[in-house]
């Protein structure tokens, strides 16, 4: 796996085969990681994330699996999605077991950094569920701002 950046506790690796087990555990687990990020649907299989990365991948998609560096432990997965105009969404998911340590924030402040300087971007926006407070209280802790609530969804935004 190559390394593309690092934070204090954090590499941001390039997506590898070598993770797709961990990452049909975290998208995988309906209570704890699917319902915030997307509809609920049947397991994912091997076959399907062996897909996803490939094409990722194949697109340059900017996305980065997180890797604890003490423990070498996967963390979760982290993107900007629709770039343009010099701008982005930010997607995050972190496995249940890595959840609650403070990988949130430092990860989204990381990326947020890498997006500004790196990428060059001026504004950097996201959505999630309006029920999955963690994750609006880590936003909002990040410089988040809210923008607009629709039906399920709260958008949120932070500029350079």
């Amino acid at each position: 796996m190559k390394k593309v950046f690092e934070s204090e506790r954090i590499n941001f690796v390039e997506i590898s085969d070598e993770l797709i087990d961990d990452y049909l555990t975290m998208i995988n687990d309906m209570d704890n990681v699917q319902r915030f990020i997307g509809e609920i649907r049947e397991p994912f299989t091997y076959e399907e994330e062996l897909n996803w990365v490939h094409t990722r991948k194949k697109d340059n998609n900017v996305i980065f699996s997180m890797i604890d560096k003490e423990t070498n432990m996967f963390i979760g997965n982290i993107e900007f999605m629709n770039i343009e105009d010099s701008s982005a969404e930010l997607g995050i998911s972190i496995t249940y077991s890595m959840q609650i340590k403070g990988y949130g924030i430092e990860s989204i402040k990381a990326i947020l950094n890498y997006g500004f300087t790196t990428l060059n971007l001026n504004k950097i926006y996201l959505r999630t569920k309006i029920f999955n407070n963690r994750a609006i209280h880590v936003y909002h802790k990040c410089g988040f701002k809210d923008f607009k609530m629709e039906d399920n969804h709260i958008f949120m935004e932070i500029e350079k």
